[in-house]
């Protein structure tokens, strides 16, 4: 979708569909102001009847209204006038976009960064219209025999700010596209089955996308990792056909001795539990058990196109877990990189076996601070739902960076405990380690599991288990955290 900036009344503006907001009790924005006074009346007039719900997120589409340079002029409700919070903007957004696509209309005009929303300026506002945008006109058919081509979609949309506003907002659209072609690319490897995202097919669109942005890389194969010891990621990919891979993707947009932030996402394209088998139920959607590693991938596509002034580093080790004859059986004790020896009491606790690794692995970048995203636990969708993703870390400063990027981004996280007293539950009679900690504090212990191999640098990890992707009716992947990792990054490049 092409965006764009303007500064124009509302009336003399020529565009296919106006959108406006409307508050509760028919009170007008300024925009639909203007066209009622314009209209004389045209839009006051239908309100009174009654036709708009006023829950934020209702809309209203009128069409050919006197005295307007617009053909439709789209209403959406907005909930009581100085009590618009994030959640009914977003609402407010989601629907608005969503209506004016269905119109067949090809652009549209939205006049709803005008809109006062508690502590968020104009850029804020236009960012998360991009996104909105991104995510209502997402489609994924590409493995269809036939797709809906029935309506055009919405191709162009302007929005319409105050003249003080349009630099801000100009590179908050910006920020917001590249953020949702990094999305974009995490929905799709994420919606792709496992008999078409294979390892090898994740580590051969990391290589497309270093070519497209001229980014480093290097694909290690069983053969090197076997050569630096990644006993535990490779006792996971035993059960597995599909050699597994491991990603080193750079981004160098710092000085040359800059520290970079490194990036690890848990890339197993295909979780069945191993030994340790999941229920049959949904176990179709342990597609998504990738999901870290495209959100890795979607945030190197992203810091790429915005050029941000830093160093980057993006690693995935990915593989499948399934159940062979040599796959890992609970019991078996492995080595992992670091040295360190780990009891696998649960095959299906995988993700951590081959994450311990890749932490070891980020070690010889120095970095400045490291962030894993895996789809780790299943305890973490019971603690927080699908609303927010758990964060934990063994720095509280960069612990509040990381939440702060997800609440700019609108891409939320919440800070579970790290406490040495969950390390106990870790305890094994005959290695290192155990896998697993039991029921209780499931995610903590997962991450518990994982500070151990992160003790060299400030860490912090996001289970997206929760957010990754939606079940039901609306299944599919969500790209989450991209845009929170994007803010992050950003908000790195600026400091």
């Amino acid at each position: 979708m092409e965006f764009s900036i303007k500064s124009r009344s509302p009336e003399i503006l020529k565009t296919a569909c106006a959108v406006v907001g409307v508050y509760e009790q028919r009170k007008l924005t300024p925009a639909a102001k203007a066209l009622d006074l314009a209209s004389e009346g045209g839009l006051a007039g239908i309100l009174k009847r009654g036709d708009l719900d006023a829950k934020a997120g209702s809309t209203l589409m009128l069409h050919n209204l006197p005295g307007l340079a617009c053909e439709r002029v789209l209403m959406v409700s907005l909930g009581k006038e100085g009590e618009v919070n994030d959640k009914a903007y977003l609402d407010a957004v989601r629907a608005a976009v969503k209506a004016a696509s269905g119109t067949g209309a090809a652009e549209a005009a939205m006049f709803l960064v005008e809109v006062p929303v508690g502590g968020r300026g104009a850029d804020w506002k236009a960012e998360q219209i991009v996104l909105s945008a991104g995510e209502a006109l997402y489609r994924f058919d590409r493995l269809k025999s036939q797709k809906d081509e029935s309506r055009p979609s919405l191709g162009k949309l302007t929005l319409v700010v105050g003249a003080d506003e349009a630099k801000a907002a100009k590179a908050a659209v910006a920020r917001g596209q590249a953020i949702v072609n990094g999305v974009n690319l995490a929905k799709d490897l994420g919606n792709l089955p496992g008999n078409h995202c294979t390892p090898t097919y994740l580590a051969d669109q990391a290589k497309d996308l270093a070519k497209a942005h001229k980014l480093k890389i290097q694909v290690l194969e069983q053969k090197d990792l076997e050569k630096l010891g990644m006993g535990s990621f490779l006792s996971v990919a035993k059960g597995s056909d599909q050699p597994p891979k491991f990603v080193v993707l750079q981004y160098h947009g710092g000085a040359k001795a800059e520290q970079p932030v490194v990036l690890v996402g848990k890339g197993i394209t295909f979780d069945s539990g191993g030994i340790s088998l999941k229920p049959a139920a949904e176990m179709d959607e342990m597609k998504y058990d990738m999901c870290g590693a495209a959100s890795v991938l979607g945030t190197m596509q992203a810091v790429a196109e915005l050029k941000l002034p830093l160093n980057v580093v993006g690693l995935i080790p990915t593989c499948e877990n399934l159940p062979n004859g040599s796959a890992n059986k609970p019991g078996d004790i492995v080595t992992s990189m670091s040295g360190q020896t780990i009891e696998v009491l649960n095959t299906d606790a995988e993700g951590r076996l081959i994450l311990c690794d890749a932490l070891t692995y980020a070690e010889r970048f120095e970095p400045a601070a490291v962030i894993d995203i895996a789809t780790l636990t299943g305890a973490c969708v019971i603690a927080l739902g699908h609303v927010v993703s758990g964060l934990l870390a063994n720095d509280d400063a960069l612990a509040r960076e990381v939440y702060v990027a997800g609440e700019e981004a609108g891409d939320r996280c919440w800070q579970l405990p790290l406490l040495d007293d969950y390390q106990e539950l870790l305890k094994s009679n005959f290695a290192d380690m155990a896998n697993i900690g039991g029921r209780a504090g499931g995610t903590i212990t997962a991450s518990a599991f994982l500070s151990r191999f992160a003790k060299k640098y400030k860490w912090a990890h996001l289970d997206i288990a929760g957010t990754a992707w939606k079940s039901g009716k609306e299944k599919g992947g969500t790209g989450r955290p991209v845009p929170l990792l994007v803010h992050f990054l950003a908000g790195r490049a600026k400091k």
